[in-house]
């Protein structure tokens, strides 16, 4: 990939030029709404979008769609749209056209002439160039973190407030592609500032009930914690998806026919074309409450020559209008999303409440987008990976300072691994949606962003630590594979923890040896052992050398390892042999929990919770459903997107698994295999209040001519009544019920697939009394098909393509030609009362996705990093830890003085009564941080691209009462900072950077 797109852009791109730079803005705000165009109150007016829908890659790469490369692909170049549309604007000051890949936007705004980005800052003050949703790019909705979004969000909404000002801040959250939206999404959005939102995909019949009712525009309260209007945000629902009317499309992409007003031409169509307008228009109101409606007037990488359109609109308005002189009611305009949004909301309606999400969404019978939730596996974790090595980087940027950037190690830098990730929330991208040869590209970026995050956290652990030590990042410990701990006779493991509580961790390294001593920062022995991973037990075996180990807070702990002369045997005693079919019960427990397997069939068969004398019968095994492709119903195949089993009952991999017992003072472990592709690991290790399952699949066979489609199943005697619960992007939890919708009479067609959802961090089905909760390492699929099971999809590969553009099967290649992809992956048990679930999965939920980064350091002489001055064994940014309830969602370097800091309460409302963890909680930041003292706090909306204080955003009036009325921003006081559950707040400190942090 071309270096350019790629290139470092600082995170606070400093444009003097947009401090004043709309001639009338008071105090540097826009009169935003004031720009639009006048309407017609006495017509119906509609309002014209002009608009293209810019993938960050699905069918191209990045950089392919940027520069119009590999054009027998799709035709498509982002640089020449842009250029297009900009020449069409100054050439009519009517015409207007929104924007919202800021990915793309950047790059060519700094190629850009200062002549020409001058005439584009005009544009936008004008309200003539608008910015809709802002973000580096339209993230997907089900399969992306909260976390993730926030940070791609931050990054393109400051982009355009440090380019253009508050003229530049987008008003409209626009998500026209994205296939289903969470609630979360909603109240992020919200909470961002947005004054409504737009999109269109949803379930084709829920908007056939809209249509019939007209609500197709609504109020979305998307939390049930935070106080309305926190999370309310206005919604619709665009008429045609984000399409042009039937016959309407005028770009060089589309065939349809131009307008041709010459009447003494033969293809002379005015009057017909005009009269056509004029009726869809009529119909489409029907659905609408109000005198205004809008058409999408572009689509995928359209307005290359943006003159074919707006040549058109030109004429369409000119001639529809002239219609007014004759009686006609109709009035169309150029217009903008936030421009139409201000017509409602001058309407003052009243407005329906929608409570639950738009999940999952079917364009019709037995279509469900429910594949994707899973598809492509490996990116979707290497995407949960690398988010939390760019809190590291964030971090260890904070609190080593300009020593993190620059030191002995070279140039570090968080730029590329935070504009990689945000590329990577694109709806095509985690969401497993993209071609091969794209979803490749998405990993090398990501891969790229390591490699300079890597020489940071290098510069800070020997700039804190006080010591130059050659570090050395094991990226391939998932597979068993680091060959500094494998080789070495002595070398360090360095634990950083960027949660804000300490936390306690077993580390699993591979090793070339039998025996090891460990050490801790203060030279004391740890207990540590070597377990053989194979079935061979033999002195060749591969085997992996466990520890405990610890971290504070922000912090790290440096552990040495020394490798001890050979011990005879060792090797024997590390585990049993396999364990015949009829042995007796496995059983593998600690102080806290006791997993029990069937003697017979080598499955897990019950739990059982000692803390709280808690029992439960359920078995664990893995199925496959059969992949459609296409039937007698409907030729429908399952694909990328979609989701469609032949038959709702999936086959059993198998009846039983080989299972081999490791039990050692440091962990206990049942080794299952299923078959040569399928195995798993259940394991405990002491202290832990959850049961690990470690899987392993592929490649999956495909010879017998089946695409196969490969869950974990979780079966028990809960009796559930149906309904089950998801987390919506990591953060609030959904009731699900099954073939049940909350809004409208759902007819089912798919039973298997039309009930799964996204599952980002976590699934649960409760009796009322007692909760069975698995949390997961990544976005996957998952549900609840009858009383008391739960599955998880872990894996797909098939056949054919599902006939949504991609234009590929979803056959992910392997490590050989022609062979299919491993996937490993965890998913962690979970056996409470209802009254203490909330504690264990909200709290573990945190410490997985946010797990202790390792990094290992070769033995040899190291050197002080600032000479005179000890060297450090264990470093904490933390004077103290937060309370259990508030998680450090941002710290990250905002400005020479400035960090950006997100706080946020983790618990919902009620949730946790027992250990009252959904209480308010108040923190003290003011000597919080050993690395630096705040002097000065200003708080913000989430993006950080407002002051709260002086952010307002449009006010709706609900069928629930109001409008209500938003609370003014609190005193901030930093001694004294309260958070609500659920609730997150931002702030941009002003900082005084402690000596401490130079060892």
């Amino acid at each position: 990939m071309a270096a350019g797109f790629w290139a470092r852009l600082p995170l606070r791109l400093l444009l003097l030029a947009a401090v004043s730079l709309c001639a009338g803005a008071e105090d540097g705000r826009c009169d935003y709404y004031e720009l639009c165009p006048a309407t017609q109150p006495s017509m119906l007016n509609v309002h014209l979008l002009p608009h293209t829908h810019d993938d960050v890659g699905w069918l191209k790469t990045v950089d392919q769609y940027y520069y119009g490369a590999q054009n027998s692909i799709q035709h498509a170049g982002v640089q020449y749209i842009l250029d297009s549309v900009v020449s069409a604007l100054l050439a009519n000051k009517s015409r207007r056209f929104i924007y919202v890949e800021i990915a793309f936007f950047s790059y060519w705004w700094n190629k850009q002439t200062a002549q020409r980005q001058q005439e584009v800052r005009q544009l936008v003050c004008q309200g003539r160039l608008q910015f809709a949703n802002g973000g580096w790019v339209m993230n997907d909705e089900a399969t992306t973190y909260y976390a993730a979004i926030i940070d791609q969000m931050t990054l393109g909404l400051n982009f355009l407030k440090d380019t253009f000002g508050d003229c530049g801040r987008p008003r409209v959250a626009w998500h026209v592609d994205p296939f289903g939206h969470s609630r979360e999404q909603a109240s992020l959005f919200a909470q961002m500032g947005f004054d409504g939102y737009f999109f269109g995909r949803l379930d084709y019949q829920d908007k056939e009930r809209r249509k019939i009712q007209r609500e197709m525009e609504q109020v979305w309260r998307a939390s049930v914690n935070l106080q309305p209007p926190h999370a309310d945000l206005f919604t619709g629902v665009l008429p045609n998806g984000y399409s042009p009317p039937l016959n309407f499309c005028w770009d060089m992409l589309c065939s349809d026919y131009p307008l041709v007003d010459d009447p003494d031409s033969p293809e002379y169509n005015v009057k017909g074309l005009i009269k056509y307008f004029l009726n869809i228009s009529a119909v489409q109101a029907q659905y609408y409450r109000t005198n205004h409606i809008v058409m999408t007037m572009g689509s995928d990488f359209h307005y290359e020559n943006a003159n074919m359109w707006f040549k058109n609109l030109d004429k369409l308005i000119q001639l529809v209008n002239a219609q007014q002189s004759n009686g006609g009611s109709i009035n169309i305009l150029y217009s903008t999303p936030a421009c139409y949004l201000w017509e409602l909301n001058k309407a003052n309606l009243t407005w329906s409440v929608k409570q639950d999400d738009f999940f999952p969404y079917a364009d019709g019978p037995y279509q469900f987008w429910t594949g994707y939730f899973t598809s492509r596996p490996a990116l979707k974790r290497y995407e949960r990976l690398s988010h939390k090595f760019l809190q590291v980087c964030n971090q260890l940027e904070v609190l080593a300072g300009p020593a993190a950037s620059v030191g002995s190690y070279g140039q570090g830098s968080s730029a590329r691994l935070r504009q990689a990730m945000a590329v990577a929330q694109h709806h095509d991208a985690v969401s497993g949606t993209s071609k091969q040869h794209v979803a490749n590209d998405y990993a090398w970026q990501l891969a790229a962003g390591w490699e300079k995050c890597q020489v940071l956290v290098s510069n800070a652990l020997a700039s804190l630590g006080n010591s130059k030590k050659d570090f050395v990042f094991c990226n391939q410990l998932n597979i068993s594979v680091c060959p500094l701990s494998q080789t070495a006779n002595h070398f360090q493991a360095i634990l950083y923890n960027p949660l804000a509580w300490t936390i306690t961790q077993t580390v699993r390294l591979p090793v070339g040896a039998w025996a090891y001593h460990v050490t801790d920062p203060s030279g004391q022995s740890v207990p540590s052992e070597v377990i053989d991973v194979s079935a061979e037990g033999s002195e060749n075996s591969p085997r992996e050398l466990i520890f405990p180990a610890s971290a504070p807070p922000l912090g790290f702990s440096i552990y040495s390892v020394t490798r001890l002369p050979s011990r005879t045997l060792q090797f024997r005693d590390c585990c049993s042999p396999p364990v015949a079919q009829s042995s007796g019960p496995l059983v593998i427990q600690n102080e806290h929990l006791r997993a029990i397997f069937d003697p017979n069939t080598g499955f897990l068969q019950e739990i059982e919770n000692l803390d709280l004398g808690l029992s439960l019968p359920v078995s664990q095994s893995f199925y496959w459903y059969n992949a459609s492709t296409g039937d007698i119903n409907h030729p429908q195949a399952s694909g990328a997107y979609i989701f469609r089993p032949a038959k709702t009952k999936p086959f059993p991999l198998r009846h039983w698994a080989n299972t081999r017992l490791v039990k050692k003072a440091l962990v206990q472990e049942v080794h299952q295999n299923f078959s040569a592709w399928c195995s798993q690991v259940v394991r405990l290790y002491p202290g832990q209040r959850h049961l690990e399952l470690e899987w392993t699949v592929g490649p999956v066979p495909i010879r017998d001519g089946f695409g196969k489609e490969i869950i974990s199943r979780f079966d028990s005697q809960l009796k559930t009544n149906g309904r089950f619960y998801t987390d919506s992007n990591g953060r609030e939890i959904l009731e699900r019920r099954r073939d049940y919708r909350p809004t409208w009479d759902f007819k089912q067609t798919e039973p298997v697939a039309g009930n799964y959802y996204p599952v980002s961090s976590r699934i649960y089905i409760t009796d009322g009394q007692v909760q069975l909760t698995v949390l997961t390492d990544r976005s996957q699929g998952g549900s609840s098909l009858r009383d008391g099971s739960l599955e998880l999809m872990v894996h797909r590969r098939l056949l054919v393509d599902d006939d949504r553009g991609v234009g590929e099967a979803l056959l992910e290649p392997g490590d050989e030609p022609g062979t299919g992809l491993v996937v490993r992956g965890r998913h962690l048990v979970l056996l409470d009362t209802v009254e203490a679930a909330a504690a264990g999965h909200r709290l573990q939920a945190q410490r997985e996705a946010l797990a202790p980064q390792l990094v290992l350091a070769s033995s040899g002489q190291d050197v002080p990093h600032s000479p005179g001055s000890p060297a450090r064994t264990q470093f904490s940014g933390l004077r103290r830890e937060l309370p259990p309830a508030v998680h450090l969602l941002t710290l990250a370097l905002w400005g020479p003085s400035t960090v950006l800091l997100r706080l946020e309460h983790i618990f919902e409302r009620g949730e946790s009564r027992a250990l009252n963890l959904s209480q308010p909680v108040t923190v003290d930041l003011q000597d919080l941080f050993s690395a630096f003292t705040i002097s000065r706090l200003e708080e913000t909306t989430l993006a950080a691209d407002q002051l709260l204080s002086k952010a307002s955003r449009l006010q709706w009036r609900t069928s629930t009462g109001g409008p209500a009325r938003p609370q003014p921003a609190p005193f901030l006081d930093p001694s004294a900072v309260t958070l609500q559950p659920m609730e997150i707040r931002t702030f941009l400190a002003s900082v005084t950077w402690s000596e401490a942090r130079d060892g």
